[in-house]
Order: C-alpha cells, then sequence, then structure tokens
C-alpha cells in the first residue's frame, strides 16, 4: 500500500482490485475529517470486481448436449470465415472485410447467455461471428458480405455495417469506438421501456483508447444502465501491440473511474467465458448497472483482409494456434467426455455443407436493384 499526501490533513491509501495473481486498483479510505462519509454527505464508495464472483466459479458446468452446440456455433464461425476469407480473395467481397478466426469463444459464450430477439448487441466491424453466434442464418449474412440483394442489408451494408433489427443485431460499425455510446443508448430504451432486456456492447483494445467509450461509461454509470461492455483484447488491435498503445493494459479497470466493476476473462477458453457471462448479466439483470468485461483473446489472421501482421512472428500465431485454440479445446472435452470421435466428424462436415450453401446462395444472388440506393436513408419516405 502507498500513501499520497491530498493537503495538509487527508492521507488517501490506495489499494488495487483483487485479478488472479495481481495486487488491484484504487480504494478510497476516509480522512480524518470525512470518516464514513465524504463532506457531501455521499458515502464513500468501494471499488469493487466481479472477478472474485468469475473466479469462484470459474467454467460453466456445461453438458454434453450444450459444450457440443457451443462447439458447433464455433466451428461454423471458423468456416464461415474460412470462406469469406477465399470469396475476398477471388474478388467477390469488396472494401474491407475483418475476420473473427480465433476469437470464436467471446461471441459464442456470451451471447449464448443472452435472450435472442429480447437481449440487444451491438458490436464494431469484425462482426460476422457475433450474428452467427446469434443464430442469424449465414446465406443472408454472406450474401450481405457479396453485395447482394438477398444480403440482411439488402447488400448496401457489406462486411462492416451489418443490421437487424428482427434479431436485436445493430452492427457492425465502421467508427472506431463509435459502437459503444449507440450500445448505451440501445440499454437506455431497455430501461425506458422496462422490458428487462439489456444490451452487450463490444469493442476492442485499439477503441478502448477512444474518448467517447468514457463519456458512454459515465453515461451508464449516471443512468444505471442495463449494459454489458466487453472488450475483445486481441492483443494489437490494428498492428499495434496494447503494451505500446495503452498506459493500462488492463483494460477491465478501466471502467472504475465510473464505478463500473470489471472482470478479467480467459477468451480463449468457452466455458470460462460463458462462467463470466453469467455474473455479469446477473449483476446487470439486478438493477445494479454496467459492467465491464475484458476477455483475453487473439486473432490468427490480420486486422483485415489487407492486413499482412508482421509486427508479430509466425511462431507467436503458431503457438497460439497449437496450445490455445477454443475449438480444438472444446474437441478435445468432448472427446475425454466420451462424445464419439464419428459424431464429430459429420458435424464437421454437416458445417462444411452449411457454409458452402451459403457462398452458392450469396454468388447465385442478384444484386440490389438501382431503387434501392434511394431507400434506407431517411425515416420516411419523400
Amino acid at each position: 500500500m502507498r500513501q499520497f499526501a491530498s493537503g495538509a490533513d487527508t492521507l488517501i491509501a490506495i489499494k488495487q482490485f483483487h485479478t488472479p495473481g495481481e495486487t488491484t486498483l484504487a480504494k478510497s479510505a476516509p480522512s480524518r475529517k470525512a470518516s464514513a462519509k465524504t463532506a457531501e454527505g455521499e458515502e464513500i464508495f468501494a471499488l469493487r470486481s466481479l472477478q472474485d464472483a468469475h473466479d469462484a466459479n470459474p467454467r460453466f458446468a456445461a453438458s454434453d448436449d450444450e459444450l457440443l452446440h457451443f462447439y458447433e456455433q464455433m466451428l461454423l464461425i471458423r468456416r464461415f470465415e474460412e470462406k469469406a476469407g477465399q470469396l475476398y480473395g477471388l474478388g467477390l467481397i469488396g472494401g474491407f472485410c475483418h475476420l473473427y478466426i480465433g476469437q470464436e469463444a467471446v461471441a459464442v459464450g456470451l451471447q449464448s447467455a443472452l435472450k435472442p430477439g429480447h437481449d440487444s448487441v451491438i458490436t464494431g466491424y469484425r462482426d460476422h461471428g457475433h450474428m452467427l453466434a446469434y443464430g442469424i442464418d449465414p446465406k443472408v449474412i454472406m450474401a450481405e458480405l457479396t453485395g447482394r440483394g438477398a444480403g440482411i442489408s439488402k447488400g448496401k451494408g457489406g462486411s462492416m455495417h451489418m443490421f437487424s433489427t428482427e434479431h436485436k443485431f445493430y452492427g457492425g460499425h465502421g467508427i472506431v469506438g463509435a459502437q459503444v455510446p449507440l450500445g448505451a443508448g440501445l440499454a437506455f430504451g431497455h430501461k425506458y421501456r422496462e422490458d428487462g432486456g439489456l444490451c452487450m456492447a463490444y469493442f476492442g483494445d485499439g477503441a478502448a483508447n477512444q474518448g467517447q467509450v468514457y463519456e458512454a461509461f459515465n453515461m451508464a454509470a449516471l443512468w444505471n444502465l442495463p449494459v454489458i461492455f466487453v472488450v475483445e483484447n486481441n492483443g494489437y488491435a490494428m498492428g499495434t501491440a496494447v503494451t505500446r498503445g495503452s498506459a493500462e493494459t488492463h483494460f477491465h479497470r478501466r471502467g472504475t473511474a465510473f464505478r463500473i466493476p470489471g472482470m478479467s476473462v480467459n477468451g480463449m477458453d468457452v466455458l470460462e467465458v460463458r462462467s463470466a457471462a453469467e455474473v455479469a448479466v446477473a449483476h446487470v439483470r439486478s438493477g445494479k448497472g454496467p459492467v465491464l468485461m475484458e476477455l483475453q483473446t487473439y486473432r490468427y489472421r490480420g486486422h483485415s483482409m489487407s492486413d499482412p501482421a508482421k509486427y508479430r512472428s509466425r511462431e507467436e500465431v503458431q503457438e497460439m494456434r497449437d496450445k490455445h485454440d477454443p475449438i480444438d479445446a472444446a474437441k478435445a472435452e468432448l472427446l475425454a467426455r466420451g462424445v464419439a470421435e464419428e459424431r464429430l466428424k459429420e458435424l464437421e462436415k454437416q458445417i462444411r455443407s452449411k457454409v458452402s450453401e451459403a457462398a452458392d446462395f450469396a454468388e447465385n444472388s442478384p444484386e440490389p436493384e438501382m431503387p434501392e440506393l434511394y431507400t434506407d436513408v431517411l425515416v420516411e419516405s419523400y
């Protein structure tokens, strides 16, 4: 513990949050004059973390069927993204394309704890995996990637701007960090309607340094909004290691100035992610306000399809694939539980077939009609 002078007769004791293996962040001790309450009469806030609750039950006790479903969803995302990469290479997908390969356990583990069609989800431009994890048809996602009229945004959104009010999926946003205040707005909507829903707002370690993120934190905490802020920390943002771009690299601590509890989670284990999600969802649904989750994850591909990723070694990427792959880990656990390997092979075959069908559907669907240029621009028709 260190002490800092704050005037002649006030000492502030700084402690740090409990995270496994770490000392932790700020807890203010009362001054000699203030005792248990501040001069304004407000109770002194004790910074708190949900880390202890997660650490007490670090892995979700999934049944064989539940784990098999998680495995199926992650494998679908992996094979879908691999196919998207192929189509991009063939020139069938234009613009930017950010693949989710390696990070599948995050979206699957978190969104499996939500209520589809009720809770809202919003994310940045690496969004294909989140849509698949929310049960949206791969065909309309692939059609959108290829700019076809049958796409979920009528072919006008592309990879980065997919949207479905029907599924409570609100993007897909190309501006770094812009989805965070929008997520706070979605949470405000849930609170205003008193529908019991919440919003899960994803952003990356690079977006974590955007000013609008902290404005959103402040509003969410001030208004006690039902929102889970999720930092998908894949270590490199757009190509800069977090240690080079962030003064505080423990992103789950970033909400402490706004009294938002946080937790750090292994994002490469779908059962750990699901367990942490249950802690966060229970906190938010009970009316205690926002939560900040940091998911430690890793992307195997570059930031986008145009990124050669020369800022890290091939050996580093291969080590992550060999030792920490979330899909391989889930498969190994299923086999250890006695699930037949033939059953997993059949599932793999079915998923490859589903992805191929999605690609064929996209390639054979027509482009949007010209009048579509004038739709979805304004709320009303003019």
